[in-house]
């Protein structure tokens, strides 16, 4: 049985009054909410920096104030302009459903949203980085292996008097070097601590590929087919760095549900108006009760000391943030297979 965590809650309908440095920290940090829909922002500068910021997150501009705040459904105004004169106009024609905070309310509102903000990028950085201990044997023997061969080589070097000879081996060093430097340049970047707006255009085949190639570290690939079906130019925008720890979370996952091997499947796919990843597996299967646990923090069937419970936790808090949605579908026995759903963005 399939389960699906969609953003299905009405959202609640804001409206932005003032695109300055306000403006613009409310966009960014609003924007990720799937419970909040920002219907318009206006600005009477219209050379205001959050203008340009709403029309990079697709969020409307209105020319008038009086034309926003008049918007059928708005529920809430936010107005961070600093300017008293707006209280009359607020109080002549706000739609009388609508809700108003201004001045030092609205700052506390902005206060109280970049700290869960932060709160939950730091939920992601130390569950990332208490992750890393099962990579240890994956890179130890990864960077064994090129040092191994630089040692036999210099040794070899130390009697060596042919130059043919000297150069080739001291090639086959430089080679050996740049493989290891190149393992501790990825696992680097894996744990780094993302910048919170730090948004593109992220193509999501790529994104796979290089998770795998993260994720062999903690898990070995012995015994396990590995299956791409990708669609070219599938991409989404959101925040690189967060979108690989989601998928090496999800490829570990699979590849740690097929112990006595299997084939692993990982699909892109365009659709009409999303973009489609999936993360397939041959192994154990999740039992139909836990399909709603599995997401919840904390929760996990791993032993203790392999898994935080967050892992799923923090992916579908990353996904919901870009307006999407995962789902899981599963036979015990058979194999599971994880769907996240994206915006479909104008590709590049």
């Amino acid at each position: 049985m399939p389960t699906t965590h969609p953003t299905d809650v009405t959202p609640t309908k804001i409206a932005i009054l003032g695109a300055g440095r306000g403006g613009v920290a409310l966009l960014d940090l609003l924007h990720q909410m799937p419970a909040i829909e920002i219907i318009g922002i206006t600005d009477c500068n219209p050379n205001a920096p959050g203008l340009q910021r709403a029309r990079e997150l697709r969020v409307p501009v209105a020319p008038h104030i009086t034309a926003l705040i008049q918007s059928h459904g708005v529920q809430l105004i936010l107005d961070v302009t600093g300017d008293p004169a707006l209280g009359a106009i607020l109080r002549n024609h706000a739609r009388p459903e609508a809700d108003v905070l201004s001045g030092s309310a609205s700052r506390m509102l902005w206060e109280l949203v970049q700290h869960e903000s932060i709160l939950q990028a730091e939920l992601l950085h130390a569950e990332k980085l208490a992750g890393i201990g099962s990579f240890a044997a994956g890179i130890a023997h990864d960077i064994n292996n090129p040092l191994q061969l630089i040692l036999g080589l210099a040794e070899n070097l130390e009697d060596e008097t042919d130059l043919a000879t000297i150069h080739e081996q001291a090639a086959d060093i430089i080679t050996a070097v740049k493989r290891t430097t190149a393992i501790c340049r990825d696992l680097t970047s894996y744990t780094r601590r993302s910048a919170s707006h730090n948004h593109s255009l992220v193509p999501l085949s790529a994104r796979l590929d290089e998770a795998l190639k993260i994720a062999r570290y903690a898990v070995g690939l012995h015994d396990i087919d590995i299956v791409k079906r990708y669609t070219p130019d599938a991409a989404a925008s959101g925040n690189p760095d967060e979108l690989l720890h989601v998928f090496v979370n999800l490829i570990t996952n699979a590849i740690q549900a097929m112990d006595s091997g299997g084939t692993l499947t990982l699909r892109t796919a365009i659709e009409p108006d999303t973009v489609l990843v999936q993360v397939s597996d041959t192994g154990c299967g999740i039992p139909p009760d836990l399909f709603n646990a599995i997401f919840e923090p904390f929760f996990t069937t791993k032993p203790p000391g392999k898994g935080t419970g967050l892992g799923l936790y923090n992916i579908k808090h990353v996904i919901h943030q870009m307006h999407g949605a995962i789902a899981v579908t599963s036979d015990v026995g058979i194999g599971s297979t994880f769907t996240i759903t994206l915006p479909r963005t104008a590709q590049a």
